[in-house]
């Protein structure tokens, strides 16, 4: 074990931990979700890049010494690398503005720094945590920038997963168009309508939504690095923020810039709110394409029974050979738990304060599981679902030639009031008749 000192006191860690006092304290302090850092490796990979960055913008205006910006990055190449990420074990929820994964940060650097240069874990010299991995910088800008890269990053996977989803409906759109069912409002019955047609509703929806949130996200390009705590940048030098973005363009391969007003970008994180709200316009609008296939599904004799759901496992521990829609149910608990996230984030913004929002980190959270829930649900769905599934052609057929969709072919030949005329002297089951007695042909003209 080693011990570390602070102004509130000491305490005894690990020997071997890269992490020091400031980490053992949110941990102990500011823990409740059971979320550690390293399980968010896309936040932990853009904030280590940008205290890459930091130090090589510290070098050129001349505030650090060349072995600190040497070790400082040898250190975060390490990190980058995949290596030491069980060190990063505050709680991603911790109140105090982000300080927590701050600190977390610039102590794992610092100790493998001093490594590097012969010095033991816990010494702090000649790379301090704060005085050298932390120069220029605050929380608030470091954080702030970190998570917006981390979602640009995992947006990239959500893009792919809903682009091939959508991709597989436009196989169904193919493959459906020789299918004739019946359309349905307000759960009764409708028109005859082509299967393909409903498919071809989907796929515009998801590209619709698809393209909603890329607009949002591109939002997030434009970031607050070199602002420090409230945007006004004190702390940062002149020459340091000059060159501090490009340098970050560099190591993340991202093309970044600026808010227009720094201020702003303390203050507000409509931009995430923003993003957040996407997603939950996805989900929902997943959810109702889920219960659609449940619906039309159903049965398989006592219900619609229009679409034939490929069987994963068993439904039932109770009826023999039950087979329910378990893969569009999960669909719809992941959107369900997006809906939860979302309502965080709009909190997030609700809640700030003044000059700065100190519950962003919150928000950006959230959005991180948001975007991994729906990730992962979406390519079980399209892989377990939507790529087997199939038509009940014979059942579609029957259900296009039933009683609501003829007459609404007599309408269209004949006018709504003549039909309704009929109805009215004859009834349903009498105009079911005269249609019988039309023969095999239905020659409604009879």
């Amino acid at each position: 074990m080693r011990i570390e000192e602070d102004a509130f006191g000491s305490i005894e860690l690990p020997k071997d931990a890269l992490y020091g006092i400031q980490t053992v304290r949110t941990i102990q302090n500011l823990s409740f979700s059971n979320r550690p850092l390293h399980q968010y490796p896309a936040y932990v990979k853009a904030l280590i890049g940008l205290k890459k960055a930091a130090a090589l913008a510290n070098s050129e205006a001349g505030l650090l010494a060349s072995e600190i910006v040497d070790a400082i990055t040898a250190a975060c190449e390490d990190i980058l690398a995949g290596s030491h990420l069980e060190h990063f074990l505050i709680d991603v929820l911790h109140g105090g503005g982000g300080i927590g994964t701050n600190m977390n940060v610039n102590e794992v650097i610092a100790n493998l720094a001093n490594e590097k240069l012969g010095e033991s874990r816990g010494s702090y010299h000649p790379v301090h945590p704060i005085d050298s991995v932390n120069l220029s910088q605050s929380t608030s800008d470091v954080c702030h920038t970190a998570i917006r890269i981390a979602i640009i990053h995992d947006f990239q996977d959500l893009h792919r997963v809903v682009t091939q989803l959508i991709e597989e409906l436009e196989n169904k759109v193919k493959s459906f168009r020789d299918v004739t069912t019946i359309a349905r409002t307000c759960l009764q019955d409708g028109m005859r309508a082509k299967l393909s047609d409903f498919f071809s509703g989907y796929v515009s929806m998801l590209s619709r939504r698809l393209t909603s949130l890329e607009k949002r996200i591109d939002q997030l390009y434009f970031i607050n690095l070199g602002g420090t705590v409230i945007g006004s940048g004190l702390g940062a030098s002149p020459e340091y923020r000059a060159v501090v973005l490009d340098k970050l363009c560099e190591v993340i391969e991202m093309p970044l810039g600026l808010r227009e007003n720094l201020y702003d970008a303390a203050q507000n994180m409509d931009d995430l709110a923003a993003v957040s709200s996407e997603l939950r316009l996805l989900a929902t609008c997943l959810i109702k394409m889920a219960k659609d296939l449940r619906l039309l599904s159903s049965g398989p004799e006592a219900g619609f029974g229009e679409l034939k759901l490929p069987a994963v496992q068993a439904g039932s521990s109770f009826f023999p050979g039950k087979v329910n829609p378990v893969v569009p149910e999960t669909l719809i608990q992941c959107c369900f738990q997006v809906l939860g996230s979302d309502r965080a984030v709009q909190a997030t913004l609700e809640h700030g304060e003044l000059n700065l929002n100190v519950f962003e980190g919150t928000a950006g959270i959230n959005i991180l599981e948001a975007l991994s829930m729906l990730k992962s649900a979406i390519t079980t769905f399209h892989n377990n679902c939507i790529a087997r599934l199939d038509a009940n052609r014979e059942r579609c057929e029957a259900l296009s030639n039933t009683f609501i969709p003829v007459i609404v072919d007599l309408k269209e030949q004949h006018g709504y009031a003549a039909v309704s005329t009929l109805l009215k002297e004859h009834g349903r089951e009498g105009v079911k008749h005269l249609m019988s007695d039309g023969g095999e042909s239905n020659d409604t003209s009879k």
